[in-house]
């Protein structure tokens, strides 16, 4: 393979990558937007969603289509329950402290999932076969390559019409700008709260999910990926619909070149290279906090 078509290949898995970034920073930036927290919480959606998908169809042999549905369900649900309970109660609703909250949440979930499932790691079949596929160029994917761009493409999709042309997604549109006037003008905040909360589990999930058949996945394996997602939201700018997006697949593409080029030893340390180098240089982001419209 000459440099070309390793260079091909690196931005190929660069996409798939950045496509689960961007998925989980859209899951921080819909709960940063209704509540104003850094929900640490939806590093463990994402193992979930992994998990519970390997427990159906693995263990279970539930068919992969109805499991990859109701895991996402499940952890959606889970996310509800997290608004609902201490999210909602807490007695001080300072921002600091329910951000501390959720870590101490993220904690939690973790301890009881390795209690349920053990420290191993465990495959997901691959949703549709794993024969390569080669590309023009000399770069190679499988299928499941596809199937992560693809539910990623149709994610953004379905968000994007949702947010824009329902009534429940222009309210929760509403509460993301201004929770007082949004419950001046009749709308439910704690319903719109709740619904973020169920939308990142569910988005978490589906990250989780989509990446376990070329990855594996285990009770913790959401903490890099989650960490990572944070750092894609950071680099497309906080709270960024838009942002999110190109934030994860510029992410996704730079570990890749990095790893490839430099050594795969520093594949983790670019991505919070690259967020620290944001940080210094330019802490609202490519897109600007507030520059495009937030969901």
């Amino acid at each position: 393979m000459d440099f070309t078509q390793q260079i091909a290949q690196y931005i190929i898995t660069g996409l798939t990558i950045g496509a689960i970034y961007a998925i989980v920073a859209m899951g921080f930036n819909i709960i940063h937007n209704a509540t104003g927290i850094v929900n640490f919480a939806q590093c463990e959606f994402i193992s979930l969603g992994g998990m519970f998908m390997y427990s159906l169809v693995v263990l279970f042999k539930v068919n992969l289509v109805i499991s990859f549905f109701i895991s996402m369900t499940g952890v959606a649900l889970i996310g509800a329950l997290i608004e609902i309970g201490p999210i909602r109660h807490a007695r001080s609703k300072e921002i600091i402290i329910l951000i501390f909250l959720t870590i101490g949440i993220s904690e939690i979930i973790r301890g009881a999932a390795q209690e349920v499932w053990g420290t191993d790691n465990v495959g997901v079949p691959s949703f549709s076969g794993e024969n390569p596929i080669h590309l023009l160029g000399g770069a190679t994917i499988v299928p499941q390559h596809l199937w992560v761009v693809g539910i990623t493409v149709l994610v953004m999709l379905m968000l994007r019409y949702f947010f824009k042309n329902t009534l429940m997604g222009k309210a929760m549109r509403a509460t993301a700008v201004d929770r007082r006037a949004a419950a001046l003008a009749g709308i439910c905040v704690n319903r719109m709260i709740l619904l973020s909360f169920a939308f990142s589990g569910a988005l978490g999930a589906v990250a989780g999910m989509i990446i376990a058949p070329i990855s594996t996945t285990s009770y913790d394996t959401g903490i890099m990926l989650g960490l990572k997602g944070f750092a894609a939201a950071i680099l497309g700018g906080y709270g960024n619909f838009v942002g999110a997006i190109l934030g994860g697949i510029l992410l996704g593409i730079l570990e890749s070149l990095g790893a490839g080029l430099i050594s795969s030893q520093y594949k983790d340390a670019i991505a919070f290279f690259v967020l620290l180098l944001v940080l210094f240089l330019k802490p609202t982001g490519i897109m600007g906090y507030g520059e495009a419209e937030k969901v």
